[in-house]
């Protein structure tokens, strides 16, 4: 699909304006800043993206909870089970929304399983994916296969919308938002736009999607329309939509 030129003239200028680091603020994103080294980094950044959902009055401050449990040790934090001592098994009471403890500490096991056999979550992605897709593919398989995946997803036929996000943050690099610590393994070319029903429908609004269905196909249309606005980097268009939804909402 081509995009209109006023279309992207518009979408440039988003994305300058809201690429900054004032974007973090509120942002779940601004979690894995909070946290020093790589591997607090990428584990604080999967747990975070993994409660995005809902209100962000409600699943910010349980991100917060997690951050606090460990002492800033996240990586150290699953990889040892810790998170035993305050999400147990077979704890049938609400940690947020949808998710059990029992059901926290069933992710949380999995995530530990792939920390014990690759050391961290980058070299899971090294070894096993070398696109953004791939690497979508490969988690919602891991989760799947460990048996948890209520909050990871099954498969790749929905949006897997954060996934997507997690691997936006974890590889666009020169961005003031985003770490960029697996650019060395995944092209940022590759990566999907992190789709849900409000990128949805600001996308159709656009003309940058005709689907009304937040799918993975869908996800895959847009990404490749922003590639026309974004050459080589498409995901710089999350923030260009970000920006139109807080301009003409």
């Amino acid at each position: 699909m081509m995009v209109a030129e006023p279309t992207r003239q518009r979408l440039i200028e988003l994305a300058e304006r809201y690429e900054t680091p004032e974007f973090l603020v509120g942002d779940p994103s601004w979690w894995m800043h909070q946290v020093e080294g790589d591997e607090n980094r990428e584990t604080m950044a999967f747990l975070a993206s993994a409660l995005s959902y809902g209100s962000r009055k409600q699943f910010m401050p349980k991100i917060g909870e997690l951050l606090e449990w460990s002492g800033g040790e996240v990586h150290r934090w699953v990889a040892e089970g810790a998170f035993e001592e305050r999400l147990r098994q077979g704890d049938e009471s609400c940690f947020y929304r949808l998710y059990t403890k029992d059901c926290m500490n069933g992710f949380l096991s999995a995530c530990r399983e792939m920390l014990r056999e690759y050391g961290t979550m980058g070299d899971f992605i090294r070894r096993n994916a070398s696109d953004g897709f791939a690497a979508v593919d490969a988690i919602c398989s891991f989760f799947r296969n460990q048996g948890s995946s209520k909050v990871i997803p099954q498969n790749t036929l929905s949006a897997c919308k954060r996934v997507c996000m997690f691997l936006r943050w974890m590889v666009r690099d020169n961005s003031p938002v985003d770490l960029g610590l697996w650019s060395d393994c995944i092209d940022k070319a590759t990566l999907i736009m992190p789709l849900d029903t409000h990128v949805m429908q600001q996308s159709v609004k656009l003309g940058l999607l005709s689907s009304s269905t937040a799918s993975m196909s869908a996800a895959r249309r847009l990404s490749a329309s922003m590639s026309e606005v974004f050459p080589g980097d498409p995901l710089r268009g999350d923030y260009a939509l970000f920006g139109y939804g807080v301009i003409y909402d």
